[in-house]
């Protein structure tokens, strides 16, 4: 059965914007005990400043369901986006919000054919969280220290959370135990690591948005694939193995100039897709 795609801009046809700019439609991946209706905002300023564009504002697993495995969310995002890129032979946007970035990055990353032209990643844990701020938002009385005895557990695979939860102290049963995020990194090889490299590599533009003031990814740089190294001190992404060894090809994507950093200063983690100024900064220039 053909998925069900929600479309909150109208669709215009080639006829009605022939001399006029045309926009490429764009998918959005809202975060995690949240739904479509969060980037209500974001869909407002498309629709009056992109006139025409095409949205569609991806409904799936809203709130408490945005908790279920990370693997269970990626197969339907997989299949809405391949879905939607069959609607639109000449290339789409995708945008993922927070956890939903990393859930769109991983659905990319499973279709090595895909047509997705521009992936922006805003304020995702794309190098995994480690951090209580975020922790008590979903589970108010786990510490991070101890947060590993949940999530390095057959049980808490069974979180989205516990799919990228990265303890940079406990690294080995991190490797062991996780079924989600070493596998998207190529951390650990898999019969579907060339493919995965190959949906990356495939794109034509990878933006990473993030701030040091987000207050939730942590650590921030998670955002652009830094992380903390087992001494707790982040390592820029340029002197992590994932791209020193360009496992899922963002070193590739940086050589060709397709890599796009962009760090925000004073953006909380709830403003990104809401504070007018800063979708005007930070995302607008990449929906073309």
């Amino acid at each position: 059965m053909r998925l069900r795609l929600q479309v909150l801009v109208a669709l215009v046809t080639c006829s009605s914007i022939t001399g006029s700019l045309a926009y490429k439609p764009v998918v959005i991946l809202h975060g995690i005990l949240s739904g479509a209706e969060s980037m209500a905002s974001l869909v407002r300023e498309i629709k009056e400043f992109h006139p025409g564009t095409i949205v569609y504002n991806c409904d799936k697993f809203s709130g408490w369901y945005s908790l279920e495995n990370a693997w269970r969310q990626v197969d339907q995002v997989r299949d809405y986006l391949n879905e939607v890129g069959k609607l639109h032979p000449e290339g789409i946007i995708v945008l993922g919000y927070s956890q939903g970035g990393l859930l769109a990055r991983a659905a990319i990353q499973s279709l090595p054919e895909h047509n997705v032209k521009t992936f922006i990643s805003l304020s995702s844990p794309q190098a995994g969280q480690y951090g209580t701020s975020f922790l008590h938002l979903i589970f108010p009385d786990l510490a991070a220290k101890t947060a590993f005895e949940l999530f390095y557990s057959r049980v808490g695979q069974h979180t989205s959370v516990g799919g990228y939860w990265n303890d940079p102290q406990r690294q080995d049963l991190y490797l062991q135990y996780s079924e989600f995020l070493p596998l998207i990194n190529n951390e650990k090889k898999t019969s579907n690591s060339t493919s995965f490299k190959m949906g990356m590599v495939r794109l034509n533009k990878l933006v990473m948005i993030g701030g040091p003031n987000d207050d939730v990814i942590t650590p921030w740089q998670s955002s652009h694939f830094g992380y903390f190294d087992e001494n707790m001190d982040v390592i820029p992404f340029i002197r992590r193995p994932i791209f020193t060894s360009d496992s899922i090809g963002i070193r590739t994507l940086q050589e060709a100039g397709k890599l796009i950093i962009v760090v925000k200063p004073h953006v909380h983690h709830l403003a990104w897709h809401t504070r007018r100024d800063v979708i005007h900064e930070v995302i607008f220039p990449y929906l073309d």
